[in-house]
C-alpha cells in the first residue's frame, strides 16, 4: 500500500512551477485530438479519398516531423525580437489557428473557402496544423532539458530529467483524456463547424503557458550550416518531390531522409564517448524498428462504423476510456518502467500489443456473435474491454528513450539534438505509413462513396481480415527478432 501511495504522489511532489510552460505546450498538443472524431466522420462523409489516398496523405504530413532539425536550429540559433522560445510558441499557435479557421470554412461550406477544391483546402489546413505543432513541440523538447538544474549530482540530474519526461507524457495524455470522450459526444449533437470553432481554444493554451512564466534559456549558439542549411535543402527536396509527383516519390524521400538524419545524428554525437554513442545508436535502431511497424489503415474504422455500427459517441467513449487508463498506467508504472532495460520494456509491450490486437481480428470472423450467444455481450463490450486492457501500455515505450535523449543533450544544441532524435523516430512512423500503404494495395478495402445521390464505390471489406492478420504477425515477429538480435543477444541496454 505504501508503494502504491508513493507511486501516486511522486509525480505530484515532483512538479515545479518552471515546468508549466512546456507542460502546457504538451497539453495543447494532447488537446488537439478534440476535433479528430468529427474530422474522421466528415472526411468519410464528404471527402472523396480512399484508404490508400488517406494513408498517403498521412505519410506526407509526417514529413514536417521528420525535418524537425530545421526548426531545432531556428530555436537554438535565431532569436526573434530577442526571444528564442516564447516567440516560436506564438508562431506555432498562429499556424494552428489559421488551420482551424480553414477547417471551419471547409466543414461549414463557406463561400470564402472555395478558392480551391475541398481536398486541397483540407491538405493545406492539415499541413499548417502539423507545422504549428512541430514548432511548438521543438520548443517544449528544448525546455524539457533546460528546466533541470545541472548543478546537482549526476544521479539527481538524470532522475529529474526522467521525471520531466514523465510529466510531459502525462500532460499530453491528460489533455487527450479530457477531450477524447468530449469530442465524440459533442460531435454526436453539434455540427462539425461548431466543433472546430470550439477547437480555437487549443492554441490559446500554449500561449498562456509561455506568457505567464519567465523562461530561462541559454545564449544563442552559432548556426550549424550542416544542420540548418542541409535541413533546408532537404526540406526543399521533399517539397520538390511532392509537388512534381514523381513515381515512388515517397519511397525516395524516405530513403534520402534516413541517410540525411543518420549523417546529422552522427555529426551531433561525434563528441560523445564511444560507449555512450554505442548505446544511443543501438537504442535508436531498435526504437526505429519498433515504431516503423505497419497499421491496418482507415479500413478497420470504416468497418467498425458500417458493420459493427459504432457511432461518434461510442468512439468518444472508447477514446475516453483509453486515454484515462493510459494516464493511470503511465502514472503508476512510470517510476518502475524507467528502471527496467529498454529491451525488456519493448518485448513486454510487443507481446501485450499482439495479444490485445486479437479481439478485433476475432470480431471480423464473428467472435462478437459467439460471445453474444454464450455470454450475452457483443461487439461494443468486446471493444470496451479490449481498450481498457490495452490502454495502460500506450505511452510507456517512449519514456526510456526520451530520458536517454534528454540526458545526453548538448548544452548549446538541445533543441537541435532533441529534434534530430525525434525526427528519426518520426521517420520510423513514415516507414510504418509506407508499409501500411503497400499492404492496403495488396489487401484492398473500400467504403461506400456516394456522389450526388449515386453510389460510385461500394463497400468491400472482404480482404480486411487477411490484412489484420498480416499486420498482427509483422508487428510481433519483426520487433522481437530485432530486439533479440541487437540487445538481448549482446546483453545491451
Amino acid at each position: 500500500m505504501n508503494a502504491l501511495k508513493s507511486a501516486f504522489l511522486n509525480p505530484i511532489k515532483s512538479f515545479k512551477l518552471k515546468y508549466l510552460p512546456l507542460l502546457m505546450v504538451y497539453f495543447a498538443y494532447g488537446a488537439s485530438g478534440f476535433s479528430s472524431i468529427a474530422e474522421t466522420f466528415w472526411v468519410k462523409e464528404h471527402l472523396n479519398l480512399d484508404a490508400t489516398a488517406l494513408v498517403t496523405l498521412g505519410v506526407w504530413l509526417s514529413i514536417p516531423w521528420t525535418i524537425k532539425m530545421v526548426f531545432g536550429q531556428l530555436v537554438d540559433t535565431m532569436p526573434i525580437f530577442g526571444s528564442q522560445r516564447r516567440i516560436y510558441v506564438y508562431i506555432g499557435a498562429g499556424l494552428i489557428t489559421i488551420s482551424t479557421i480553414l477547417m471551419i470554412g471547409l466543414v461549414g461550406n463557406k463561400e470564402w473557402i472555395k478558392f480551391s477544391t475541398a481536398q486541397n483546402v483540407y491538405i493545406l489546413a492539415s499541413l499548417l496544423a502539423v507545422i504549428g505543432f512541430v514548432l511548438q513541440d521543438v520548443v517544449a523538447d528544448a525546455m524539457s532539458t533546460e528546466v533541470v538544474d545541472r548543478n546537482q549530482p549526476k544521479e539527481e540530474v538524470e532522475k529529474e530529467l526522467a521525471m520531466v519526461q514523465v510529466l510531459g507524457r502525462l500532460a499530453l495524455s491528460i489533455a487527450g483524456f479530457i477531450v477524447a470522450g468530449l469530442g465524440g459526444w459533442l460531435a454526436q449533437i453539434l455540427s462539425y463547424e461548431t466543433i472546430f470553432k470550439i477547437s480555437l481554444v487549443i492554441p490559446l493554451i500554449s500561449i498562456i503557458g509561455v506568457s505567464i512564466v519567465k523562461l530561462d534559456t541559454p545564449p544563442p549558439s552559432k548556426v550549424d550550416c550542416k544542420i540548418l542549411c542541409g535541413g533546408l535543402i532537404f526540406a526543399g527536396f521533399v517539397v520538390f518531390m511532392g509537388y512534381n509527383d514523381f513515381a515512388y516519390a515517397q519511397e525516395i524521400v524516405f530513403l534520402v531522409s534516413f541517410l540525411v538524419l543518420s549523417y546529422m545524428i552522427k555529426e551531433v554525437i561525434e563528441d560523445l564517448d564511444n560507449e555512450t554513442k554505442r548505446k544511443i545508436i543501438i537504442a535508436t535502431i531498435v526504437i526505429f524498428v519498433y515504431r516503423a511497424m505497419p497499421g491496418v489503415g482507415p479500413g478497420v474504422t470504416w468497418w467498425e462504423i458500417d458493420v459493427l455500427h459504432f457511432n461518434k459517441a461510442f468512439f468518444g467513449t472508447l477514446a475516453q476510456i483509453g486515454s484515462g487508463l493510459a494516464i493511470l498506467g503511465m502514472w503508476f508504472l512510470s517510476d518502475w518502467i524507467t528502471k527496467k532495460p529498454i529491451s525488456w520494456t519493448l518485448i513486454m509491450l510487443t507481446v501485450v500489443g499482439t495479444i490485445l490486437s486479437l479481439p478485433i481480428v476475432g470480431m471480423y470472423y464473428g467472435l462478437h456473435h459467439w460471445t453474444e450467444q454464450v455470454f450475452g455481450f457483443g461487439a461494443k463490450t468486446i471493444a470496451l474491454i479490449d481498450t481498457a486492457v490495452e490502454s495502460p501500455f500506450g505511452q510507456l515505450s517512449m519514456i526510456p528513450l526520451l530520458t536517454l535523449i534528454a540526458i545526453y543533450a548538448p548544452a548549446s544544441k538541445r533543441a537541435t539534438w532533441f529534434a534530430l532524435m525525434a525526427s528519426m523516430m518520426n521517420l520510423a512512423l513514415t516507414a510504418g505509413g509506407l508499409l501500411t500503404k503497400y499492404l492496403n494495395k495488396i489487401f484492398v478495402v473500400s467504403r461506400e462513396v456516394v456522389q450526388n445521390g449515386v453510389v460510385v464505390s461500394h463497400a468491400n471489406y472482404n480482404e480486411l481480415g487477411k490484412l489484420m492478420i498480416v499486420v498482427t504477425l509483422v508487428n510481433f515477429i519483426v520487433p522481437i527478432f530485432v530486439i533479440w538480435r541487437l540487445m538481448l543477444n549482446k546483453k545491451e541496454l
